[in-house]
């Protein structure tokens, strides 16, 4: 094992692969962890409804897999569409800790931005997981997804306490204009700079994708 973990991080575009892999599975643990204070941001405070808007965010993650991950088993385009969900994550991540003082509570596109989020973002696991073991091809393809799996518990593991604490933090934006002033939870802050940072690491991935190739042949 510790022979295959040199090989897989030693491989061309693997680190990057793994930050991808790290990225989605932190932003569903931080968002799944956090969902009561999520929903109660935007006015939803009732058990079942929380309960519904937390199973449908599990839901979306399904179909986005099932949906990005047959696109990407056709076209191999797994870095185009793992950039593509990266970028959609910060996008239906701001809704989630966003708010406008004129408008105020908008339970209806946190809960869109929500199923959104879980639709684009959980598919970025299997995608990358797929990924990392086409580039380290012939290696161990258990050994490939267990390492992908160790490194996101452990990071979400350290980023959720993080994501505890700056969830407290209320960031204003323009509170001396009437029409503009709204604030922002830290805890979104943190997720879009993960997920950004990881969106500039990744987009200098070209690795071949040996297994494609093999199979090809």
């Amino acid at each position: 094992f510790r022979r295959s973990v040199y090989m897989f991080f030693h491989t061309k575009g693997f680190i990057r692969v793994f930050a991808a892999f790290i990225c989605s599975i932190s932003i569903t643990n931080i968002v799944g962890a956090f969902i009561e204070e999520v929903m109660e941001r935007g006015g939803i405070t009732r058990h079942i409804s929380v309960a519904l808007a937390g199973g449908a965010f599990e839901v979306a993650i399904v179909i986005g897999g099932i949906v990005l991950g047959g696109y990407v088993d056709r076209t191999k385009a797994y870095k185009k569409v793992t950039l593509s969900c990266l970028v959609l994550s910060v996008i239906f991540t701001i809704p989630l800790g966003l708010t406008e003082h004129a408008l105020g509570k908008e339970p209806v596109l946190l809960v869109l931005s929500l199923i959104g989020l879980g639709f684009v973002t959980g598919p970025i696991q299997p995608i990358n997981a797929e990924l990392a073991v086409d580039i380290s091809y012939p290696g161990d393809e258990t050994a490939v997804e267990s390492v992908q799996q160790i490194g996101g518990n452990l990071f979400s593991a350290l980023i959720i306490p993080l994501a505890e604490r700056a969830g407290r933090l209320d960031i204003q934006i323009l509170p001396k204009n009437p029409i503009l002033a709204s604030d922002i939870r830290g805890d979104v802050i943190l997720m879009i700079t993960v997920t950004l940072m990881t969106y500039c690491f990744f987009s200098g991935f070209d690795a071949p994708l040996r297994r494609t190739l093999a199979d090809q042949h």
